[in-house]
This record gives structure tokens, sequence and C-alpha cells, in this order.
């Protein structure tokens, strides 16, 4: 019954309000783990009995409390997980975590489900996914190709939809490149906006917790959920209140011709050029920008003294155990050695010039759209020259948490190959929600699939999202309705649209009487029918201004929505009802309206 299961978070939910348990999803993603057959992709599994126990201590079903319930995840083997043994993909280095991962505990707060660790680069070392003395996982699209790195394993569990979404790390791109390289969608939040306790550092100041998803909402959603401020954490950031812009407003970056790279793949200059295509039909407003400052940042990731700092994680190991570290692992942070505290300092300020050159281009556009990488590679290519075509790979993603940016890698049309095709979208620190909707809003005119299957993804029809952490949901069912005249009110106060539904049918609607602007009246009625209705996101420090815009007989109380979801909503008072005709039947203020019959 479930082979078929979509595995994001709206199909699972679904199936569980249908009657699907937890048990059923956990026993159907071991199922998935033995036909795929890639030992590649973990390093430790749980067993099945293990999990079995935890969803047995699963309360019920409650979306407003636990909106990951029975979700499940898994996570990338350089971040802890309590109980299970921690690597980072050397076996030397192992130890059992104490506890979660603050970001571990926080998602299975929220009732999602870790199953296991993934497989990645050793210590996350690396963009190609097959630097791991535990075998490389294989690329879910096709074998021939990298599965990219350093989050390898954790990209391909998503493409064969063994999870629902993955945690990897992203210090220069290990989030994006294994998300493009197997057609899912990789998000890289502003550093700090996740907790790092309980994650082995690779470049512990630029490093993050990335996302790994089917589709652009629920990579969003997740963020949503597990941006929270950690106090022990020293790099953790509050998150500033969101900043809103009309999807269609934001000005688009790309770079120009001399900024743009495509190294011996043609076939990806196509795909990138089709999607700036589209990106310019549909009306945005675009600019070329030189990205060549941004490359010389880049290179210092990797190529100056930053390496240091990954060596502050296992120089020791380096110095007293190299046979237990990889070659080129080894090799590549070894190089850190040579280097003088003097040579630090000098690409400090050598990095702060580029910056000061780079903030002003950073003002001139709201989105940067730039491919995901400039080729793509085979294995047999990586093993003949594994540094020189890993640097490759990078050139559009080591600048990005250096400039402290914010970026999501999403599939776009296949190349004309039919190979995933692949955009990561760009913008300034902590605008995850606007990168997001412009990400989901481009896509509407693609034909994409999820991750290595051959199910089209559907987008709804609006470019909207669930609420945000400043935010709380409210229901109108008249007046304040799209088209209506108090619907200014909402937007004055940067109120969003969420999406239209129902309430359960047990609601009445009445039109008000004496009223200069038409009103309706809803009340709760055990007798009542399904009202229709449409649900915005209000910033929570303009809820009282608001409310004081709203007059008697109305009021804000709670409403059940189809789905059995309660938010606040407007409701009537009784005594209102005396003389006010009850258009229930319409089963909506718009469609009475619509009816003709608003007199008598």
């Amino acid at each position: 019954m479930l082979s078929n299961q979509l595995f994001d978070i709206k199909s699972i939910h679904d199936s569980y309000k249908k009657g699907v348990t937890p048990k059923d999803i956990v026993t159907e993603v071991y199922n998935r783990i033995k036909k795929v057959n890639d030992d590649g992709i973990f390093i430790h599994l749980q067993a099945i009995e293990d999990i079995f126990t935890q969803t047995s201590s699963l309360e019920k079903m409650d979306l407003d409390k636990k909106p990951l319930w029975g979700i499940p995840f898994t996570v990338k083997d350089n971040i802890d997980v309590e109980g299970i043994p921690t690597t980072a993909a050397c076996p030397a280095y192992e130890y059992i975590a104490k506890e979660d991962a603050f970001i571990v505990k926080v998602l299975k707060q929220a009732g999602a489900i870790c199953i296991g660790k993934t497989n990645l680069d050793q210590f996350a070392t690396g963009l190609v996914g097959v630097r791991t003395p535990y075998g490389a996982p294989k690329n879910a699209l096709d074998e021939k190709i990298i599965p990219g790195g350093s989050s390898c394993g954790s990209a391909v569990a998503v493409s064969h939809q063994l999870f629902t979404f993955s945690l990897g790390t992203d210090t220069a791109g290990s989030g994006r490149i294994p998300a493009a390289l197997n057609n899912i969608v990789g998000l890289k939040p502003t550093l700090g906006a996740f907790s790092k306790r309980g994650v082995v550092p690779a470049c512990l100041t630029v490093d993050t917790v990335s996302i790994l998803a089917l589709n652009i909402e629920d990579a969003y959603d997740i963020f949503e959920i597990a941006s929270k401020h950690d106090q022990k954490d020293p790099y953790s950031k509050k998150r500033p209140k969101n900043k809103y812009k009309d999807t269609q407003d934001v000005v688009v970056a790309i770079p120009n011709s001399q900024s743009q790279i495509f190294i011996d793949d043609e076939i990806q200059r196509k795909s990138y050029e089709e999607t700036i295509t589209l990106i310019k039909e549909k009306g945005f407003k675009t600019i070329e920008i030189d990205l060549k400052p941004f490359f010389e940042v880049a290179q210092l990731l990797y190529e100056g003294t930053w390496l240091a700092e990954r060596y502050t994680v296992i120089g020791d190991m380096i110095k007293n155990q190299p046979d237990d570290i990889l070659d080129i692992t080894r090799k590549l942070i070894q190089k850190a050695e040579t280097f003088t505290a003097s040579d630090v300092y000098r690409d400090i300020y050598r990095f702060n010039e580029l910056k000061k050159e780079i903030e002003p281009v950073l003002e001139q556009f709201d989105i940067l759209c730039l491919p995901s990488m400039p080729r793509v590679a085979s294995v047999k290519e990586i093993e003949e020259n594994p540094i020189k075509a890993n640097s490759r790979l990078g050139i559009y993603t080591n600048f990005v948490n250096l400039l402290d940016l914010s970026a999501i890698a999403i599939p776009v049309n296949k190349r004309e190959d039919g190979f995933a095709g692949g955009v990561t979208i760009i913008a300034n620190a902590f605008e995850e929600l606007m990168l997001a909707k412009f990400a989901k809003y481009i896509q509407k005119d693609m034909t994409l699939t999820y991750g290595n299957s051959k199910v089209e993804v559907k987008l709804s029809d609006d470019d909207t999202f669930g609420v945000t952490y400043d935010e709380i949901e409210v229901a109108v069912v008249g007046a304040h309705l799209r088209g209506m005249p108090l619907n200014k009110d909402l937007l004055k106060l940067n109120s969003r649209f969420l999406y239209e539904t129902k309430t359960t049918p047990n609601y009445k609607l009445f039109k008000l009487q004496g009223e200069e602007i038409l009103k309706p009246g809803l009340i709760q009625d055990e007798n009542g029918v399904s009202i229709e209705l449409e649900v915005w996101a209000i910033p929570i420090e303009n809820l009282g201004e608001f409310e004081r815009t709203i007059p008697k007989p109305l009021c804000i109380g709670s409403i059940e929505l189809e789905n059995k979801k309660t938010v606040k909503g407007f409701l009537c008072e009784a005594s209102a009802l005396i003389g006010a005709k009850d258009i229930s039947s319409f089963g909506g203020w718009k469609a009475f309206l619509n009816s003709n019959q608003i007199k008598g």
C-alpha cells in the first residue's frame, strides 16, 4: 500500500489522517532501504525495533504542537544523535554521542523520527562524496556520476525517498552540490540560524547545518522549525523579524559573460541559460555583475589559510595517527602546517578588502542566480584528478559562507542529456523566506520530478509558505478577503495570504444588518455546514493593532478548519444575529455576493 507513497511532509501527514501509522511508515522506510541496496548511504542505521520503540512513545497527532509528527529523517554522520556513534567518516575518530545535537533535539521535539547516520566525505572535506572509508554511495540518478559531497549519503537517501528530509552540513557547498547532483533541494541557511552544538566542525566559523529535502516547501518549513536560538552555542544568532517583499518585485543578478564558467560542459551552460531566459520571460528585472571578487573570496577558503581552521579539528590525529586519515584528506589539511600566523592575518586583511568591494554590489540586487556547479563530474574524473576536479565543483559555492549569505539549490528542467538541471539562488543573511518564495515561483513553469523518481512535482498556485516564527495565522471570512473592501487593513500590517480552505461542517454564516460595508457573521453551530475562508499570516507585533480595527459585533476567536487545525479568526457575537439573514447555504461570503441576493 505504501510502496508508491510520496515521502514529502504533506503526503505522509495525509496518509496518517487516513489511518496509516508511524510504524507503517517506518516499516516502509526499511523496505525501501533494502530495495535500494546501497551500502554506501549509511554509516550507522538503527535497528527497526529501536525505531518502533520511538514511534510508540509518540502522542496523538497534533500538528499545531508537533508539525513534523511521524516524519522520518536522517543526519550526516558528523552530527550527534544520542547513543549512536559519530565518526565523521573516520573509524579512529568514533565516539558515542552522549546527547542529541541541539538541532536534532529540536526536530525530535517537533515529532520527527531519526532513523540513522549517513555517509560523508571524511571530516566534511570535499564536494565529491567519494572520500570515505565506508564505501561511497552511488548517485541516485546515474551511477557513473559522483554523488556529490560532503553530504553525499544525506542527498542520495532523500533522492531515493528513503526519508522526507536529511540534515547535512555546508562549509563550501556541501549541502548544495549533492542536492544538485541528486535532483533535490538543498537549503543552506544563514550562518548562526542553526545551532552547531553537537556538530563536528570542519571550519567552525563558516560551517552551518543544511537541509536536504524533496521540495522547497518542506525545506523551508523545516528551516522555520529548526532555526531556534541556542544560548549555549557562541555562534548561534537570533533571527531578525522577517522582511516581506512581493516576489515579482525582486531584482535578480546574473554573472556577466566573463564570470560564466562552464568547464567542458556546454549542456550545463545551455541548462543555465534556459533558466535565466525563463526568469526574464516572467518579467523580473535582471542585472549583470562581475563575480571576480566573489571568486577570489572562494579561493581563500580552500587555497588560503582557512585550512588552518580545519587543522584545529584533526591536527593531533595528523601528527599522531596519520595512517587513520585518508591520504587525500590528510594531504589537503596538512597544508596548514606550512602557514604562519602572519599568513593568516594577511588572508583576513585581503578578505576584508574583498568584502568591502563586494558590499556595494550586493546592494544592487535582491537575489543572485547562479549555476549550482560549472559541470557535472564523473566518478572516473574524480579518480583521475581528485583535487582539481573537486575544486572545479565549488566555483559558484565556496564564497557564500565566508560572505555570510543564505542560499538554496533547486532542481530546474532536466538538461538536454536527461540529467538533472539545477541553479542556486543566493541572497543576504536571513533572507530564506524570499529565497524560498522566489525559487518556488520560477519552478511553476518547469517540469520537475521528485529526486530519482518519475513522480511529477505538484506546486500550489500561490508562492506563499507556512507561518514564520514571528507571525500568527488568522482566518478571515468576509470583508477582509482578497478583493474585498477591508483587505487593505491586512496589507497595511504586512500580512501575507497563505491559503484558501473551509471550516469543519459545524458553522453558520449570516449577513449582518445595518453596516456601511457589507459584512458577514460566522458562528459555530452543530447543525451548520463548511464555510469557505482564507488564512492569512499576520506579524505578531501587529496583531493588537489589527484587533483594534475590528468593530462590534465581530471578534477574534478560535476556528476549526476542515483539516482539524485550529486557528484564530473572525467570529460574531450572538446578539448581532437578530434579524440577520442566514446565508450558510452559499458556502461562503464571495459566493453569496455573486448570487445577486445581496438585498433582503
